[in-house]
């Protein structure tokens, strides 16, 4: 079994300038739309195409704004709608962007939600409070299917506080929590740009209860990472927008340093 490409962002997520890290991930979910269009047939929504020759099989993303839950998450949804359908324009694909309003542990376990993220090509988790995506989602129906969508190869990503609660341990402002674990020993920092030496100064704050072999992913605004293929014992990750990733490994007293285009070997 091959699981889905995860994607990591900074922060500063669907403004302009965020291009690269979209455009990213939505190449990215090519590939289960298209399996899902060979199992489904004719019937399967495509892109416009020159006549006589398919288009590409439209991407189906789900937004979950589950750390949003505290302010206006239909807004966080709408905007995701507004940049996804934007960017897939801008690349001749076609999109299908709805919601899983997942905003508590009561609405994870709803079977609407669960099924639209199960069927997802695409799940994107914007910004927000880190602490409510573990607490809402643990142990949940959302969450078994966000595992089921990415085992049949479907893109995870996260934004900002989306995308620290994917990590195994995650800063809250109530202190340290376990994450979801969608990726293995990394603590992710976003908006790493606002502060210097951000890998570093993070150690400071993982708490005594995290996991002892925690590496540390700062993330600069607008710039997120994407898993790709497995190398040794981790993984290449791929840089995609204008800033910086610093990648802190476990006993490292300096951080490796990668921009667009480049990329980093991480936990899987």
């Amino acid at each position: 079994m091959t699981l889905g490409p995860i994607g990591l962002h900074g922060g500063g997520e669907l403004v302009p300038g965020d291009e690269p890290f979209l455009r990213a991930i939505l190449r990215r979910a090519a590939a289960p739309a298209e399996a899902r269009a060979a199992r489904c047939g004719p019937a399967t929504a495509r892109s416009p195409a020159s006549p006589g020759a398919p288009g590409p099989a439209a991407r189906r993303i789900v937004v979950l704004p589950t750390a949003a839950a505290a302010e206006r998450p239909d807004l966080a949804v709408e905007h995701a709608r507004a940049a996804f359908e934007r960017v897939a324009a801008e690349l001749g694909v076609g999109v299908r962007v709805t919601a899983a309003m997942v905003v508590d542990a009561v609405t994870a376990q709803e079977p609407r939600w669960a099924a639209a993220l199960a069927d997802a090509d695409l799940v994107y988790l914007p910004g927000g409070d880190p602490g409510r995506i573990p607490s809402a989602l643990r142990g949940s129906l959302a969450l078994r299917a966000i595992v089921e969508a990415r085992e049949r190869g479907a893109v995870v990503a996260g934004a900002s506080a989306g995308a620290m609660a994917l990590a195994p341990w995650t800063w809250t402002p109530r202190g340290g929590v376990a994450g979801l674990g969608l990726v293995s020993a990394i603590v992710v920092v976003p908006h790493a740009g606002r502060f210097a030496g951000a890998a570093e100064a993070a150690r400071g704050w993982l708490g005594d209860d995290a996991p002892a072999d925690l590496g540390v992913l700062a993330l600069d605004e607008r710039t997120g990472v994407i898993s790709g293929e497995a190398v040794g014992g981790g993984r290449r990750w791929e840089v995609s927008g204008p800033g910086s990733a610093w990648w802190l490994a476990p006993g490292a007293s300096a951080p490796a340093v990668a921009r667009d285009g480049d990329s980093l070997v991480l936990p899987s």
